[in-house]
């Protein structure tokens, strides 16, 4: 007994070993299609049905999918290959074979009304540098922002012009021309959004007016609201604020990255869909068409029921005729009789 179990284990162990160390030649009936720019193969051979059913399916598949592997890797190292960082890397030939993208190609940004101006008069745009020569300080400093080149915000003293007013701070007049030129880029920014996204100009909050209506206020509010850079998305609803009207509804999309799990649930659910035998039942739409065709019946049968009725009164007619030609001439005549059915347009 002692001889036979030991046996037994020498050779689990010999083909737990064989099984780790598998040959990496792998014989096909069919050549895989291989598109190395995708990493993709595709194995034409057909499956046995009766291996598929008397080994375990976890084991059949996992093997398959080894096998496959394993003739996909043989064909990458074929492929010219280089040394990057002590990591050995092939380089992969352009992809054949074309997949679809789940999400829309991303639009164009519409042109700004400048760069439709520079367009038309030939401008081209120029790269300036971003360090300029500075000199007060006799050294290179930036162009914009903090420790910029010829900063005449930090004078201490500012000479009066002579056509200015001696007691007006030239300080605070300066400070205030400042926050003009921010307002006006601000709204020229609006007024970009508003063209890009082709809807009216928003005038409503910029326009000074001395007393505006409760609707332009709330015109206001909503055009401030949505001119962050999140368009609102993440701006607090004042107190007792009502939603705007006349805003339309917006279409929501999935980010382009984020959960991998719920779309790989998505395109599962669709390959599903389409390999089924049975086809998909959608029980609004089936019950929505069994109603219009009745009354799409309901609706026949009651122009047959009329048509028929002006059947009979056309027999009816008929009779007056017949009248006239059984009852004598003027004795007809003069009762009114048939003449007068039969040709009910005449006097």
């Amino acid at each position: 007994m002692a001889a036979s179990s030991v046996e037994e284990l020498l050779a689990k162990a010999e083909q737990e070993e064989a099984e780790k160390l598998k040959s990496i030649t792998v014989q096909k009936e069919l050549d895989l299609d291989f598109d190395l720019g995708n990493l993709l193969a595709c194995d034409k051979n057909r499956i046995e049905t009766r291996d598929f059913r008397e080994q375990k399916k976890e084991d059949f598949l996992r093997s398959l999918a080894r096998d496959n592997t394993q003739l996909l890797i043989n064909e990458i190292w074929k492929l010219p290959t280089e040394r990057v960082e002590e990591v050995i890397v092939a380089k992969l030939p352009e992809p054949t074979t074309r997949l679809p993208r789940e999400k829309p190609p991303l639009k164009p940004r519409p042109p700004t009304k400048w760069e439709q101006f520079a367009k038309l008069k030939g401008i081209q745009k120029k790269k300036k540098t971003n360090l300029v020569w500075d000199e007060t300080a006799k050294e290179w400093k930036r162009r914009w922002g903090y420790k910029r080149a010829n900063d005449d915000t930090k004078e201490w003293l500012i000479e009066v012009p002579e056509t200015a007013d001696p007691n007006e701070d030239q300080f605070a007049k300066r400070v205030k021309a400042k926050k003009e030129r921010v307002a006006k880029n601000e709204f020229n920014r609006l007024k970009n959004i508003a063209r890009a996204q082709k809807v009216k100009t928003p005038g409503v909050g910029l326009v000074p007016k001395a007393q505006q209506s409760r609707n332009e206020l709330a015109k206001a509010v909503s055009v401030a609201k949505v001119s962050t850079a999140s368009v609102g998305r993440f701006q607090d609803d004042l107190p007792k604020e009502k939603p705007p009207k006349n805003s339309g509804k917006r279409r929501k999309f999935d980010p382009l990255i984020g959960d991998f799990s719920s779309e790989k649930q998505k395109q599962l659910d669709l390959l599903k869909t389409m390999g089924s035998k049975k086809p998909r039942l959608d029980i609004t739409k089936a019950v929505n068409q069994q109603m219009r065709e009745e009354d799409k019946e309901e609706a026949a049968a009651k122009r047959r029921k009329g048509g028929g009725k002006r059947g009979r009164k056309g027999n009816m007619t008929g009779k007056g005729k017949a009248g006239k030609a059984g009852g004598g001439g003027k004795a007809g005549k003069a009762g009114g009789g048939g003449k007068r059915r039969g040709k009910p347009g005449k006097k």
